[in-house]
């Protein structure tokens, strides 16, 4: 009796491991912000299930000498996402909280992480 109690306590933790997520999983959702295209008009991209704890240069803005700061970010994903006003998450920073978290066209912001 005890050893069967003893294997359905082992299975059942066994079946809740598999069930956990991990700590480095992505953020489920997308990340969307704008920036100013070559032609001086506005432009929209996002990030979809960014990895998490890992720092995103934003592409069309990690360049200070050739390009503006993206803006207005809206974070539709399931973890938080730190804005940065530099490249390689450094400066000033701001947070948006998950699935509902959004900035202004003055939130300026170069490179992005998110909580994992």
């Amino acid at each position: 009796m005890r050893l069967r109690h003893a294997a359905l306590a082992a299975f059942g933790a066994f079946t809740l491991l598999l069930t956990v997520p991990t700590s480095a999983s992505a953020a489920t959702g997308v990340f969307e912000y704008a920036y100013h295209g070559p032609n001086g008009g506005t432009q929209h991209a996002d990030l979809i299930d960014p990895a998490g704890a890992e720092c995103h240069n934003i592409p069309e803005a990690a360049d200070p000498s050739a390009s503006e700061p993206a803006h207005s970010p809206r974070n539709r994903t399931t973890a938080t996402a730190t804005v940065f006003t530099e490249p390689d998450c450094e400066g000033d920073y701001f947070s948006l909280r998950p699935l509902t978290g959004r900035g202004s066209e003055r939130l300026k912001f170069r490179s992005v992480v998110f909580s994992s």
